[in-house]
């Protein structure tokens, strides 16, 4: 809108009034973007989140296989189950299977949320260090 000056001659400056606050279309516009983030992040997000467990379970497979290996050194055959002392997790379930003086296999299950990592539900090691499956190593 044109002002106008002492002498009633017209400028080309405008002068706009101060708006404090936002207005509702502003808002939505903004709620829309934050929306269109989130479904676009949270999947590589929870995909992290996954991984991030799996390499925890990973890691407490390692070390349970250290520990049956110290286990053999003391005495006649790998230690079973309960005498291994398995760690606690809310999303994998260990265990040890065919235990005997030569062999032995660790177990970790998925439990919980991490049900949705399907690549992944069993993994598993031995004594003679082979992991199956591969790509979950």
């Amino acid at each position: 809108m044109p002002t106008y000056n002492k002498e009633g001659n017209s400028q080309c400056c405008f002068k706009f009034c101060e708006q404090l606050g936002m207005t509702l279309v502003e808002l939505m516009a903004v709620v829309v973007i934050i929306g269109v983030l989130t479904t676009l992040t949270f999947p590589s997000f929870e995909k992290q989140i996954l991984t991030a467990r799996r390499r925890d379970a990973i890691t407490h497979l390692l070390r349970l296989k250290i520990k049956q290996e110290t286990f053999r050194v003391q005495n006649v055959s790998y230690a079973k189950t309960e005498q291994l002392g398995l760690p606690k997790s809310k999303y994998y379930t260990f265990i040890v299977t065919d235990v005997s003086a030569t062999t032995y296999t660790i177990s970790a299950k998925v439990k919980g949320s991490q049900v949705s990592d399907k690549k992944c539900l069993v993994m598993q090691i031995n004594q003679s260090l082979n992991k199956t499956p591969a790509h979950c190593f």
